[in-house]
Formats: structure tokens, sequence, C-alpha cells
């Protein structure tokens, strides 16, 4: 491959879902860059393990910035000579009753989760369009799948992902470029650190394959989804959550 067919851009990887996409990727050999609003101590070690600085690139970059987001592709794309795929993982959630929820709390939710994915699309598309392929992947959520109590907001925004996938399918076809969308059920990260053991223990009972997922078992549908092995697959939301929401 071109040092451009090896470029992954994957937004929010500084934590979760994100830091656990980053890591597989590179060390599956792609060139990746990816930002966050700060730095930890894992994009630290990730900087410092890329010796040479020819194969992890990150920027400190709030999602909802527009003009910010626009610069960071631009940069990796003249980095590196293109963008071949995109993972739309930047993400906010925060529970509670539509009812009783702050205006300010569902404005960012919108514009983190909704808002900002278009936009980085956006950026990423006219790279993909250039160059006749690539690839996006949003992560939404079994919550848009089907209904959750308090997640209301974060469930609408997950859907509105769907359907851009749906459509970006048709209109980027043409163009040899494939969307798609990974819903993950429940797994291990910061989304379940409030939940007591009993409630685990709940959402695995409920659970066909009688447990919570592991960021693997999301990163490898993710690669897959990427990889040339998935050349015929396009417009589809593949649900990760073993089997809860058959």
């Amino acid at each position: 491959m071109s040092d451009a067919d090896e470029v992954v851009i994957i937004s929010g990887g500084s934590r979760g879902l994100g830091l656990a996409l980053v890591r597989a990727f590179v060390a599956a050999g792609r060139r990746v860059a990816t930002f966050s609003r700060s730095r930890t101590p894992e994009i630290d070690d990730l900087i410092e393990r890329d010796t040479r600085g020819a194969g992890f690139h990150w920027r400190q970059v709030d999602s909802t910035d527009s003009a910010a987001v626009a610069r960071f592709v631009a940069d990796v794309a003249e980095r590196w000579g293109g963008v071949a795929a995109l993972v739309n993982n930047a993400g906010v959630s925060q529970d509670g009753l539509l009812a009783l929820m702050r205006e300010d709390a569902i404005e960012q939710m919108i514009a983190v989760n909704l808002t900002g994915t278009i936009l980085l699309t956006q950026s990423c598309a006219k790279w993909m369009i250039r160059a006749n392929r690539g690839v996006i992947v949003n992560i939404a959520s079994v919550n848009a799948i089907r209904g959750h109590t308090g997640v209301a907001v974060y469930s609408a925004t997950k859907a509105a992902l769907d359907g851009l996938t749906r459509s970006l399918t048709r209109e980027l076809g043409a163009r040899n470029i494939r969307v798609n969308s990974v819903a993950p059920g429940y797994f291990e990260s910061d989304m379940v650190q409030h939940l007591d053991e009993t409630a685990r223990a709940r959402i695995a009972r409920r659970t066909p394959l009688g447990r919570l997922a592991d960021t693997t078992d999301i990163t490898n549908v993710v690669e897959f989804l990427v990889s040339d092995r998935a050349s015929f697959v396009t417009g589809q939301t593949i649900a990760v959550d073993g089997g809860i929401t058959c």
C-alpha cells in the first residue's frame, strides 16, 4: 500500500474505545492520526513509541471547533498524502430524563455526537473523493436500535449517525467509498464504571452470550470494515452487543 492507503483518522482517541481503536490500528501497521480535547499519559506513550515520528499523529482539538477539525484533516492529508479511512468515535453521553435535562447538556451531545461527526466526515470525504476510494465507520450505539430510559438525546444523536451512514452510502458509493456503522452494546469502559456488580450482572443475564463486551470485540469489527476483506460491505449497521438487541 502507498502511504495514503494506510492512513486512518480516529476521532476521540485518547481514552476508552477510541484509545483501543488507535492501539489496534497502530499494531496493525497503519498510519494513525487522532485528536482529543486533552492529552493523556496513554497518548504520551504512543508518541514516545513512535520514535521515527512516521506512524502516529495527535493534536489537541475540540471536535466542536469546525475550523480546527478542518485544519487537522488537511494537516494529516498533506503529511501522508491523503486519508484512506475515518472512524467517527468521538462522543459524549449524559444520562437523565429528557423533561429534566439541562439545555446545555442537550446542545453538547448534539454538537459532539452529531454536528462534529458530520463536519469531520465532510472534511475527510473531500480527500477520499479525490482519491476515488475510502472507508468511513461511524460508531453508533445499540441505544439507536432499542430505546432505554434516560438516554433519549444520546439515542437520537446515535440514530442520526445510522441515517448518515445510509445516505452517504448512496452519495459516495460511485466514488468507491464505503460507509458503515458499528453499534456497540455495553462494554467495559467509562460508560459502565458507575454500574455496581448487581447492575452488571443484570446486563450480562439479559445478553445471550452472557457477558459484557470487551473493547477488542468492537475493534475487531471496525478493523474488518476498514479492511479490503469487507470490500462489498456498505450501508450497514452492525450491532456488536452479544445479542442483546435480538
